[in-house]
């Protein structure tokens, strides 16, 4: 089985951190985008049975109802397995009900919110308008629709932001019962517009006494850690980003969109005439067994569950010890071995980088 990610580029505005690829909405070009993606997933689609579908962006909520739906009626291409998972991405400020609504029409089953925050400090510096009111108003709207499967975005590590300020927004977040959190401590990415205006990062040690703040938070109010930076109730982690995680195979469609099938990793272009045109690729990279071992690797990493040894060996028929320098990281506790699983542990995950490249 595989797993399907759609690209949305469009937005009302420009976040002051964001690098995905993206561009403010025009509704000429998003019809046009819809009916190119139709044609795309219908050109370089295979057939296989699909596990996760997640449409992101952008800001695919930005979208017409018209527009919705269009691209919702293309996923009926897809030979959905009978326990998929499927997530739209939305701004808080675009749910209504009639949204909604269409959303669970064509199968949407998980919701994923960029809150990232409720501060206002915080709000005004990422270039976000909301509130906790109208927050807890659409979850209500949520739930009562149906929608059990919620992730919320918070974005932590903010210039200013205090441990304080960082609990005053956990408190909230959880006030709001989301079934998963991803939380992702702020990147000053090149050409963004924080750091165009020379905004840069908060200390190391800051940051690390706010991932283990967040850490202990959420584990103390029940939500698992299952991912460096994600954490779910019990039955709620992403099927879809599993699949990145566990070094599956997937579709990417639309501009930026990256993908990897029958070994070769890919990434779409950025350029929307050259989309528009059906000149989809931007780069293609097949994978030598070695590439795919060290994916293997760093992906199954990021988990706190590690990776199985056995069956590691087992899919590249080498014993991971004679590839990668396993037992001086086993020596020095930067990994850890257990019940068969080889994982970072706890409090190391943090470091997590600096471990893998001793590693590869």
């Amino acid at each position: 089985m595989k797993a399907v990610y759609i690209h949305i580029p469009f937005c009302k505005s420009i976040c002051s951190y964001c690098d995905f690829c993206k561009m403010f909405y025009y509704q000429p070009w998003a019809a046009k985008y819809v009916m190119k993606l139709r044609e795309e997933i219908e050109d370089l689609y295979n057939g296989e049975t699909i596990k996760s579908i997640y449409i992101g962006g952008g800001s695919p909520s930005v979208l017409t109802i018209k527009e919705i739906t269009y691209l919702l009626k293309t996923t009926k291409t897809f030979n959905l397995s009978s326990n998929y998972e499927f997530t739209f991405e939305c701004n808080l400020n675009d749910i209504t009900e009639e949204l909604l609504l269409t959303l669970k029409q064509y199968g949407v089953n998980r919701l994923s919110i960029g809150i990232q925050s409720f501060n206002e400090d915080n709000l005004g510096f990422l270039g976000r308008e909301h509130t906790f009111d109208e927050a807890k108003t659409k979850m209500v709207l949520m739930r009562k629709l149906g929608f059990n499967n919620v992730n919320l975005d918070l974005i932590y590590a903010i210039p200013g932001e205090t441990i304080k300020t960082l609990k005053e927004d956990l408190k909230l977040f959880l006030k709001l019962e989301p079934d998963h959190l991803s939380t992702y401590s702020l990147m000053i990415e090149p050409h963004t517009l924080l750091w165009l205006k020379g905004i840069r990062p908060i200390k190391e040690e800051e940051d690390a006494l706010m991932y283990e703040t967040i850490c202990k938070f959420l584990k103390k109010n029940g939500y698992t850690h299952y991912e460096v930076s994600n954490f779910a109730k019990k039955g709620h982690e992403s099927k879809h980003n599993l699949v990145y995680w566990h070094n599956e195979e997937y579709y990417g469609f639309g501009l930026s969109a990256s993908g990897y099938i029958d070994n070769i990793r890919y990434t779409n272009t950025k350029n929307l005439t050259k989309y528009f045109q059906g000149n989809y690729r931007h780069t293609e990279e097949i994978l030598g067994v070695k590439d795919k071992m060290d994916n293997e690797m760093m992906l199954r990493l990021r988990l706190l569950k590690g990776i199985n040894k056995e069956a590691f060996e087992q899919k590249y028929h080498v014993k991971m010890e004679s590839v990668y320098p396993i037992k001086p990281l086993l020596k020095n506790k930067d990994l850890v071995l257990k019940d068969g699983y080889i994982f970072i542990p706890e409090d190391k995950i943090y470091i997590m980088n600096e471990i893998l490249l001793k590693m590869i």
